[in-house]
C-alpha cells in the first residue's frame, strides 16, 4: 500500500470534494451507457431450448414466470465438475436475495449450467441458496450463448469468448445474458455481458472498491487467486483465532 498524506479534515473535504466532481461524471457516463444498452436492437430467439428444474422440464418460456424480463446468470459448472466455480459461486452469493426486488420490476432471474441436476442441487444445498438453478446438459443453449466451449475450439486458439474478442483456454466460462418475452409468446435476446462487463453486478468488489486497499489483487497469479467458496476460507473470514481455540 503506498504511503497516504495525511490532511486537517478541512483539506480533507476539498479534496473529496475535487473526487466527488469526477464521481459525477461517471454517474452521467454510466447513465448514457445504460440508456444506449437499452436502445440496442433485439434477437428473436427461434430455437426450442429444455432446461431440467426441480419441476421437470422448463422451456425459455417457462423460465420468464409470467415476467417480461428474464436474466440469465450462465453459472461456470461443467457435467463433471464436483462443485460449481468459485468466482460464480462469488456473484451468486450477492444476487442471491435480490430474487423478490427484480420480481417486483417484472424480472426474473435464474442460474443455468450445463452440470446435472442432482450436482446442481447439492451444491446449492452446500452453499444455502434458494434462486431457480437449472441444468442445460445435453442442450445448446450454453454453447449458444457463448459461455460453453467444446474441445476442438479450446484447442485451436480461437477468439470465441466475449463477442470474438478474446479465446478461453477451459471449457465454461461467465456470462450474464437478458431476455424479453412480449405480449404475444414471442421471446428476444436483448443483452448479454462477459468477463470485467459482469463486474457492475458484483457488490462485493465495489464495497472493496471504496476501500484503501481496494480489491487488493495486484501481485496476485491471477486476480481471483484469493477467492474461495464461501464456506473454505481459513479461518474464517472475520474471526481471530485465540489461545483457547
Amino acid at each position: 500500500m503506498q504511503p497516504h498524506k495525511i490532511v486537517s479534515r478541512e483539506q480533507w473535504i476539498e479534496a473529496r470534494k475535487a473526487h466527488l466532481a469526477h464521481e459525477k461524471e461517471y454517474t452521467r457516463a454510466r447513465d448514457r451507457l445504460s440508456e444506449e444498452r437499452r436502445a440496442l436492437p433485439w434477437v428473436k430467439v427461434d430455437k426450442s431450448y429444455g432446461f431440467e428444474g426441480p419441476g421437470g422440464t422448463q422451456t425459455l418460456a417457462d423460465l420468464f414466470k409470467g415476467r417480461s424480463q428474464l436474466v440469465v446468470q450462465h453459472f461456470m459448472f461443467a457435467p463433471d465438475w464436483n462443485e460449481g466455480c468459485k468466482s460464480c459461486s462469488f456473484w451468486a452469493d450477492g444476487f442471491e436475495r435480490m430474487i423478490p426486488h427484480l420480481a417486483a420490476r417484472d424480472t426474473t432471474l435464474v442460474a443455468i449450467s450445463r452440470a446435472p441436476l442432482p450436482k446442481l442441487d447439492a451444491f446449492k444445498a452446500r452453499m444455502g441458496w434458494t434462486f431457480d438453478w437449472l441444468s442445460s446438459s445435453g442442450g445448446d443453449f450454453n454453447y449458444d450463448y457463448a459461455v460453453s466451449f467444446r474441445p476442438e475450439e479450446i484447442k485451436s486458439g480461437a477468439k470465441v469468448y466475449n463477442f470474438g474478442t478474446s479465446g478461453f483456454g477451459v471449457e465454461e466460462a461467465p456470462g450474464i445474458s437478458v431476455f424479453y418475452r412480449d405480449e404475444v409468446g414471442d421471446i428476444f435476446h436483448t443483452y448479454s455481458c462477459f468477463a470485467r462487463g459482469l463486474d457492475m453486478m458484483n457488490a462485493a468488489y465495489h464495497y472493496l472498491d471504496l476501500t484503501p486497499l481496494g480489491r487488493h489483487e495486484d501481485g496476485l497469479p491471477y486476480p481471483m487467486d484469493w477467492l474461495r467458496l464461501r464456506d473454505q476460507y481459513q479461518p474464517a473470514a472475520g474471526t481471530v483465532a485465540c489461545c483457547h481455540t
